[in-house]
């Protein structure tokens, strides 16, 4: 018997209704906040502001580097991409140890991330472990203030971001491997096809649609979730270097108490991983149609 479209959607219709529901309140007020000079106390009241919020914000240096930073972060994709593909194929031919090696590797991804902002940030002061073994190897000409230069600051924070996201990417590939057919393994193996043949022209094509998904994670990620390594690494600096567009919303809110303007990059935020989060659930469909291939 073949199954409605819309049975699915009968199902899932109270769930639907009850996230709705918690969610709806929050993203029209925001939407709300975002129109208005919100009043900051009884003697100030609130007045409609319409989309002047909007021009400010894009006007505004500040919000437009933060937006650029999130780009930069952007690049951290690409290489977790390419190094998830290497060390899951690694570990799918089962080297000596390779279910240690996998636990390594997934280990940092579950670490909170405070935990992990504080103790890197210890690791690349200027005086700080990574120096002091770059010194201790001869290598003092490359001690760097890691987190209190413009050049390095942000460059620094993506390397943690890539050590804490990779065991992600690698579990994900990994598994999309080891459900594939290993008959086309076993082929290729029989033919002659080395290491790098086997990855180029039968692990990569297994592994679009983990790739897929995982890239679009990412990039959300790196748009609304990086604020708390910002927070705990470098405040936004030095010199405004690492601020992030989220971290641009919590200053305007919280700290300079300027409502209506956070929210209005709230909305635009918003707006960007709404776009990225509707690519992942086609993502998620076609995954999994090529699950059942």
């Amino acid at each position: 018997m073949r199954v409605g479209r819309l049975t699915p959607w009968v199902y899932a219709a109270p769930m639907l209704a009850v996230v709705a529901a918690i969610f709806a309140y929050p993203i029209v007020s925001l939407v709300r906040y975002s129109l208005e000079n919100v009043g900051t106390s009884a003697y100030v009241p609130t007045t409609f502001a319409g989309l002047a919020n909007f021009r400010f914000i894009f006007s505004d240096s500040l919000f437009v580097g933060a937006l650029e930073n999130n780009l930069k972060l952007f690049l951290c994709v690409p290489i977790m991409v390419v190094l998830s593909i290497i060390l899951a194929a690694l570990l799918f031919d089962r080297p000596r140890g390779w279910k240690v090696y996998r636990t390594l590797l997934f280990l940092p991804y579950i670490l909170s991330i405070p935990v992990v902002g504080v103790v890197f940030s210890y690791l690349f002061t200027y005086n700080g472990s990574a120096n002091e073994t770059l010194r201790g190897l001869g290598l003092g000409f490359l001690a760097k203030d890691w987190l209190g230069s413009t050049t390095w600051a942000l460059p620094t924070i993506m390397f943690v971001i890539i050590w804490k996201e990779l065991g992600f990417g690698v579990i994900i590939c990994l598994a999309r491997l080891m459900s594939a057919n290993e008959e086309y393994f076993e082929a290729a193996r029989v033919d002659g096809a080395g290491w790098w043949q086997r990855l180029r022209h039968i692990t990569v094509p297994q592994l679009v649609p983990a790739i897929a998904f995982y890239a679009v994670v990412e990039l959300i990620n790196m748009l609304s979730w990086v604020f708390a390594y910002v927070y705990v690494m470098t405040l936004g600096g030095p010199q405004n270097s690492t601020v992030v567009s989220e971290y641009y919303i919590y200053e305007q809110v919280f700290q300079n108490n300027v409502i209506g303007i956070g929210a209005a990059a709230g909305v635009v935020l918003l707006g960007v991983v709404s776009v990225l989060i509707i690519a992942r659930l086609r993502i998620d469909r076609r995954l999994a149609a090529f699950a059942y291939e």
